[in-house]
């Protein structure tokens, strides 16, 4: 499997604005958090220079912002486009960016209601706190998480 990151660009924002409505809104409202669609584009635009197209095997499947903050890997966003998902392409994305980053501890949130959750945990992440709406969530540098 080859993967690729891609800077996304101003063309990208229709794209990502769509992938976004297409795999966040169902646990959002979930969560009951109902945004609009310019609220969704201005999550979108936010630290949008950290943003990345997922290119897999050539193709185009989904988006990964994250940015290194204070030595930590700070996973913004991971969107799989649904007619990719259930195939591994999150976990082999994960895997990818911790074998690009082995030094380095990584965090993220995930909405609580949100399956993916279940792959976090399988990859090392533990939760160290939480809010209302979220799991805040931190794995080990790999060689803190190897020993």
């Amino acid at each position: 499997m080859e993967i690729e990151l891609k800077q996304a660009s101003n063309a990208d924002k229709p794209f990502l604005l769509q992938l976004r409505l297409q795999t966040m809104v169902e646990h959002l409202e979930q969560a009951g958090i109902f945004l609009s669609d310019e609220a969704h584009l201005c999550r979108l635009e936010e630290d949008y220079a950290c943003s990345h197209l997922l290119i897999i095997d050539k193709m185009v499947v989904g988006t990964l912002k994250f940015r290194l903050v204070n030595e930590q890997v700070d996973i913004m966003q991971l969107q799989i486009a649904p007619e990719f998902q259930k195939q591994g392409l999150g976990r082999s994305t994960l895997k990818y960016l911790f074998e690009q980053y082995p030094n380095n501890p990584f965090i993220l949130t995930v909405l609580k209601h949100n399956p993916a959750r279940r792959l976090y945990l399988s990859l090392g992440f533990k939760t160290y706190d939480e809010d209302e709406y979220e799991y805040l969530m931190r794995r080990p540098a790999h060689k803190a998480f190897m020993a």
